[in-house]
């Protein structure tokens, strides 16, 4: 494999992985961050800061913006920031999970996503791939715990869902397996910081 910089972290480990465009980072990310580290008993986060997203049309912010203001608001000793998917070209959520998981073998990573995402997990490129390979900790955020219960993951890997009184011990389970947990709102959003104006538009896209 090509020269990467990862942060630093040792087999047996567990690292949650929240991926995304960050664009802009804010205190909503850093919320489930915190309640992720806690509620799901992982000895680091690493928020993945991607080139762009495929499901979106219109391209994020530069790069190097977006991981300068995700270091200044999620300020934490377990948690590290990396563009980890722009140093290897990767797009896909899949392909990013397969060439982590060689690059550091024997780290117990787990895919952390909000409930939104669960609902359109079906659409991502090789989805199954992922729950199929990594553990899967969802999130509860605003408005987003009915429908995405019943979700099309939700509903295929149903007997995978491990319940939210035992979350502490999903880095340690075999994929399949996810958790579904609901934790203290914090209704901050990328989008809605882009329309109020708090993260002016660049060359690139914002």
């Amino acid at each position: 494999m090509q020269d990467i910089r990862l942060p630093l972290i040792r087999p047996g480990q567990s690292v949650g992985l929240l991926g995304g465009s960050f664009d802009p980072p804010h205190e909503g990310h850093a919320h489930i961050t915190r309640e992720a580290l806690k509620r799901f008993g992982l000895d680091r986060v690493w928020w993945l800061v991607s080139p762009g997203n495929p499901l979106k049309a219109r391209g994020p912010a530069p790069i190097e913006r977006r991981l300068c203001a995700a270091r200044a608001i999620m300020d934490h000793p377990r948690v590290a920031i990396t563009d980890f998917e722009a140093q290897i070209g990767s797009r896909y959520t899949a392909e990013t999970l397969k060439a982590l998981r060689a690059a550091r073998p024997g780290v117990r990573f787990v895919w952390l996503m909000g409930a939104d995402n669960l609902g359109q997990f079906h659409l991502w490129q090789d989805w199954q791939d992922i729950i199929e390979n990594v553990p899967v900790g969802v999130l509860a955020r605003p408005g987003t715990r009915t429908s995405a219960r019943g979700a099309k993951a939700a509903r295929v890997y149903r007997a995978a869902r491990l319940p939210a009184r035992r979350s502490q011990e999903l880095a340690d389970r075999e994929a399949p397996a996810w958790c579904f947990i609901n934790v203290p709102m914090n209704a901050q959003s990328s989008t809605r910081l882009r329309h109020r104006g708090a993260w002016p538009s660049s060359p690139e896209g914002a």
